[in-house]
């Protein structure tokens, strides 16, 4: 449909060479946006999308804890290709996993890299899209910042070391306060802030060396299904689309009905 269309658009995704940042930007060439993967490494990106005949994606390093760093990387798309209609803002980084003993800058540090992050990408494209007169922001959370995980699922079988740990959960829920706030704050400005709350989505990695820890996930949602990073593809077409020109501050939870329950 022409309405999914994003022809002449720019897309920067953070973290678009990861598990799931993958998956949004082949959704959003699909879509035949113009696709900046914003991160740390090239040699990541090009182990992800050793395709170079397309032109329509490109690579601009991005450290997510620097605010100049950030804004350095967006002036950089603009200058290149002459806007930046889309930010999704996928990249996080943690420390620490204990549910009781986690240290001052275990917690900080992830607060920084996950919630922090996010409010630093949105500072820095409020300007750019308020001359430009419209965008789309788009911040990934989680559904462990709108739920309790189970801890049993945890428990046993070799599952401990995935324990999900507190500051995950609040970096990810602030996540969803941010999108909210700035939805209302940037609204007038035809600016929509939008947030996606992917479920259970190991990496292939952990599938592979726990089935048992698998089947836990599958069993913690409605459809007994385990996310794959294209099952994000239909929700990124729709939040970056004209078909979303009148959503804002919604946060769409893809997690196979898991916060259902």
């Amino acid at each position: 449909m022409d309405i999914f269309n994003l022809s002449g658009k720019n897309a920067v995704v953070t973290g678009g060479y990861g598990h799931l940042g993958k998956g949004m930007v082949e959704a959003l060439i699909g879509c035949n946006a113009n696709v900046i993967v914003a991160g740390k490494s090239i040699d990541k990106f090009n182990a992800t999308f050793p395709e170079k005949s397309n032109k329509y994606l490109h690579f601009r390093e991005i450290d997510i804890l620097e605010t100049e760093s950030i804004e350095n990387c967006f002036s950089s798309i603009v200058g290149d290709f002459g806007s930046l209609d889309i930010v999704v803002n996928n990249a996080h980084a943690t420390k620490g996993n204990s549910q009781e003993n986690m240290s001052d800058n275990e917690w900080n540090y992830t607060m920084e890299a996950i919630a922090g992050s996010v409010h630093k990408a949105i500072r820095a494209a409020i300007p750019i899209m308020k001359n430009r007169g419209s965008g789309k922001i788009i911040n990934i959370a989680s559904m462990y910042g709108m739920v309790s995980p189970d801890f049993s699922l945890y428990q046993g079988d070799g599952c401990e070391v995935y324990t999900n740990p507190p500051h995950y959960g609040a970096a990810k829920a602030a996540v969803i306060q941010l999108t909210k706030y700035y939805a209302v704050l940037l609204g007038k400005y035809n600016i929509q802030v939008n947030a996606i709350a992917p479920g259970p989505f190991p990496k292939p990695a952990i599938q592979q060396e726990n089935p048992a820890f698998i089947e836990r996930l599958k069993k913690g949602n409605p459809m007994h299904k385990i996310g794959r990073p294209e099952d994000l593809a239909g929700v990124v077409a729709l939040l970056s689309s004209r078909g979303s020109d009148f959503i804002t501050g919604q946060t769409i939870q893809v997690d196979g009905g898991w916060t259902l329950w």
